[in-house]
């Protein structure tokens, strides 16, 4: 799931939304996703489906770390990521900073069952993640490719919920209704840039652009013209 590079490639548009989204439960899609070896195969495996290439998220892994280390005036020791699939961001990151700490959470049990113990990954998501036996605070919070794929009640109260994970920055992968999209965009809900803003302010977030936030308490390491909103 992404915005798709430039040159080209499938473009996908999802349907107008309605002005805002209500707090009732979003119609879902009527069979659950089975996050399983062949959907992965599909989206980030396979050339004619995947959505990022393995040079691609190189270049996004070491983008994020230099966002980070910048905001923090320090290298990053930790990371959470939520929705960590296959836990694919750990060998990047580790390649840049070899004595990271990398954690995953993904409610896939096929991805926990085969990469778990290799990849430092635990079954759980977002709703469950104060339940989880993770570390107070990281240094750098991750949520790519997962956000847009809950209802808005489970996004709206979710997102508190990475935002007191974070001793640092958060990268969140947002999508709104206008974005060009490729990859899986079957999303519960079409959702819209104000409405993202406002759940995003709700959580204590602030945005420094790029889908890079940091919690309100460490916004005075923005000046004011880095601060999106």
């Amino acid at each position: 799931m992404r915005a798709p590079a430039r040159g080209g490639g499938p473009r996908c548009r999802l349907p107008e939304p309605a002005p805002d989204l209500p707090r009732s439960p979003a119609p879902v899609p009527s069979r659950p996703k089975a996050y399983d070896r062949a959907y992965f195969d599909k989206w980030y495996r396979s050339p004619a489906h995947r959505v990022r290439t393995a040079a691609e998220l190189r270049r996004n892994a070491a983008f994020v770390l230099g966002a980070a280390e910048y905001l923090l005036g320090r290298p990053v020791r930790t990371v959470l990521d939520v929705g960590a699939g296959e836990g694919a961001w750990r060998a990047p990151l580790r390649a840049l900073r070899p004595g990271l700490a990398y954690q995953g959470v993904d409610p896939s049990t096929y991805a926990v069952g085969r990469f778990g113990r290799r990849r430092d990954l635990i079954l759980g998501d977002l709703a469950s993640l104060d339940a989880l036996p993770l570390r107070d605070g990281y240094d750098l919070v991750l949520a790519t490719d997962v956000l847009n794929y809950l209802t808005p009640d489970e996004l709206r109260d979710g997102l508190p919920r990475l935002a007191a994970r974070a001793d640092g920055m958060l990268y969140l992968e947002l999508l709104t209704v206008h974005d060009q999209l490729e990859g899986d965009t079957t999303f519960p809900a079409a959702l819209t840039a104000p409405w993202l803003r406002r759940a995003v302010r709700r959580a204590g977030l602030v945005g420094c652009g790029l889908h890079c936030y940091l919690p309100r308490a460490l916004a005075h390491r923005l000046t004011e013209m880095e601060r999106a909103f």
